[in-house]
């Protein structure tokens, strides 16, 4: 928690309590001027509301679409025997190994492409992708973890394999499901080298690209950046605080058996 508090704290010094050479682990007078000049003035010539807007765009668009495509390949990974499945799987883990940086120029000319350059939807899909496998392997294992014959039961009274997806199997792996969503949600909010190539209209640029801003070639707005950075860090904190009752139960599910 300290780089937290040290975090927030130097957003209410002044620009002398911010650059003495002493040790000031409290504020001796609180000034709100760091934080007057993120919102007024904005960044770039953009307010700082349209980052934080794009920021929510893309990482809430990265939970809802990698939400589905995970729940759906996790289920079949984990109910259907087919040909190539341990190949699937092992690529997976091979996808993780590989540095998000080597994959940059061929997602780049494959976002161009497509004409998805310069647009959130582009960052969007390209989050999805580094934040999939993860959260295949995982809820492959919430999945797993449901008993078969729930799913058996419900065909036998006539349900449908939909109905008995929606209605059984979804229901067991939700926890599962926010789980993964919180990684997906935490790693397309922070994510900067993505959002930094893919993007050259600084209106579209999302939170972490907004704060390079603060460092210049003459010296470092550390004030105008923890303030920023304050503010960056509240919404993650509520989408954390709104889900941690799922997380818990979500990290803990299937390891008691019952």
């Amino acid at each position: 928690m300290f780089p937290v508090y040290w975090m927030v704290s130097t957003g209410f010094k002044t620009n002398d309590q911010i650059f003495t050479t002493e040790f000031i682990p409290f504020p001796t007078s609180f000034t709100f001027e760091h934080f007057d000049r993120v919102l007024s003035e904005g960044v770039a010539g953009n307010s700082i509301w349209l980052y934080l807007r794009n920021s929510a765009i893309v990482a809430l668009g990265t939970v809802a679409v990698g939400a589905v495509f995970s729940l759906l390949a996790a289920t079949a990974v984990s109910r259907f025997r087919f040909r190539g499945r341990t190949s699937f799987l092992i690529t997976l883990l091979i996808v993780q190994m590989v540095p998000a940086e080597a994959l940059l120029i061929p997602l780049f000319l494959s976002v161009k492409r497509l004409g998805l350059y310069d647009q959130l939807l582009g960052l969007i899909v390209v989050n999805v992708g580094l934040t999939l496998p993860f959260g295949i392997w995982m809820l492959r294992t919430f999945v797993a973890a449901v008993p078969k014959s729930l799913e058996e039961a419900a065909w036998i009274d006539g349900a449908s394999r939909f109905t008995t997806f929606w209605k059984v199997l979804f229901p067991l792996v939700a926890p599962g499901l926010v789980a993964t969503s919180i990684f997906s949600f935490i790693t397309a909010w922070n994510e900067l080298i993505f959002a930094l190539v893919l993007m050259s209209d600084p209106s579209g640029y999302t939170m972490p690209v907004a704060l390079q801003y603060f460092f210049g070639q003459r010296g470092t707005d550390w004030g105008a950046i923890m303030a920023s950075s304050t503010l960056m860090t509240i919404p993650v904190i509520v989408f954390f605080l709104l889900v941690q009752r799922r997380m818990v139960s979500g990290l803990v599910a299937g390891a008691v058996k019952g």
